[in-house]
């Protein structure tokens, strides 16, 4: 499978005969544990993503943006409050970097051109964000996003925002939906062809 065919599978975006930039240099971490937080789209397809890749060891399902007293499904889904549908991820970064996260992210697990949502679902709570976690995320992704734009990876400009905001997790009955609901209707049509561009896009990644 072509990576253009891959990354028609994350939202058909992407300029024929692009190729994927690597993501910028980075320093070395120097410790065995960070954590990334990443919104696009409905928590479950990224949250599935992001569980099959190497370095990765727990993605949590929650809510960014917004105020703990709204920090529910029932409350984000009426689009009343500012949070995201938003995955916390915790890696290792001397096996996989916060730029190859944001690789995946923006080839696979999402359509960063999208404007507030991703499809099927629309709304402020779908949209495309990036919550840095430090100074240095913060400037990785700007650099990244830059670079995208540069390269004409896509063929609309990218839409996510770098934004600020505590991670509240979601309700249990969200967490590891489509680990435990292959067949459901909607991982089934939306969200599997992403773990299977995951597969043949960076194999190597791949767990």
């Amino acid at each position: 499978m072509t990576s253009l065919a891959v990354l028609a599978l994350a939202g058909g975006a992407a300029m024929a005969g692009a190729s994927f930039p690597d993501p910028p240099a980075e320093a070395s971490a120097g410790h065995a544990r960070a954590v990334a937080v990443l919104a696009g789209g409905c928590f479950w397809g990224v949250e599935g993503v992001f569980e099959h890749v190497r370095g990765v060891s727990q993605v949590t399902a929650g809510y960014a943006g917004g105020t703990a007293a709204t920090a529910n499904y029932d409350t984000v889904s009426s689009e009343s409050t500012q949070h995201a549908e938003a995955v916390r991820i915790v890696y290792d970064p001397a096996v996989v970097s916060f730029g190859t996260l944001l690789k995946v992210y923006f080839s696979v697990a999402h359509d960063p051109t999208e404007v507030e949502g991703q499809a099927p679902d629309y709304g402020h709570s779908y949209r495309s964000a990036i919550f840095p976690q430090d100074a240095a995320q913060r400037a990785e992704a700007a650099a990244y996003i830059n670079a995208l734009n540069a390269a004409h990876v896509f063929r609309r400009p990218i839409a996510t925002h770098l934004e600020t905001g505590n991670f509240y997790p979601a309700e249990t009955y969200h967490q590891h939906f489509l680990r435990d609901n292959p067949r459901n209707p909607y991982i089934a049509e939306f969200d599997m062809p992403k773990l299977e561009a995951l597969r043949r896009r960076w194999p190597q990644l791949y767990r």
